[in-house]
């Protein structure tokens, strides 16, 4: 198997293709659909050919409300969290479909299911993402490709660190009882993506702790 590392962020990328033994291909997600499509024809030449995997992880999410967000965080946020996995998909899917098999997970989020004073604009892109993923199963599935979504929950990440204090408030009346971990969620999208999961088409697969399921109203 060969995985592809991509981003923006050149010296993180060389340092973790390194890790893994694979290569890093710089990308932006903001770019014009054009150039998204670019990407993908370089990331197939990468990768032999062909991709079999794809997965939706970028996400931006700007922390203000409504009144607050800026124009540039607001077509940032638009392109990166909606029309890249749309334009990528669209460029990648249809080969996968023609090989008869193909794995795309979209990751989704909790706060796609709630209202919230602030992130709106990114709960919102969020539950798009997640219905392109149900319309793309339904389109790709029958020829083969699974599309499903994964939704993780509150996340300790090294973004939030310093935002502990509120992530720890927001879970302790969960299930869990505390935030998810990136290794949980990675863990989630394993499984999906394996033969185990093979009869799984366009689900969503909460990973939250339980937040979602039991929010206090």
């Amino acid at each position: 198997m060969r995985v592809l590392v991509t981003g923006r962020d050149r010296e993180r990328g060389d340092v973790l293709a390194a890790e893994l033994g694979t290569r890093f291909l710089p990308s932006d997600l903001t770019g014009s659909p054009g150039e998204l499509r670019a990407f993908a024809a370089a990331a197939t030449d990468a990768l032999d050919g062909h991709v079999d995997v794809l997965v939706h992880n970028a996400a931006l999410c700007p922390p203000v409300d409504t009144p607050s967000l800026s124009d540039a965080d607001l077509e940032a946020t638009l392109a990166v969290n909606i029309r890249a996995p749309h334009v990528l998909t669209a460029a990648l899917a249809p080969a996968m479909a023609e090989r008869g098999g193909g794995e795309i997970v979209v990751v989704g989020s909790w706060m796609a299911h709630i209202g919230h004073a602030f992130v709106g604009l990114y709960s919102a892109t969020k539950a798009a993402e997640i219905q392109l993923a149900r319309s793309w199963s339904a389109e790709f599935g029958p020829r083969g490709v699974r599309v499903n979504t994964v939704s993780p929950g509150a996340t300790r990440t090294p973004i939030n660190a310093a935002d502990d204090e509120v992530l720890t408030a927001m879970t302790a009346g969960t299930p869990a009882g505390r935030p998810g971990t990136p290794d949980e969620i990675a863990a989630a999208i394993t499984w999906v993506l394996s033969d185990a999961a093979g009869h799984l088409h366009g689900a969503e697969i909460a990973v939250d702790g339980g937040i979602t399921s039991t929010a206090r109203r």
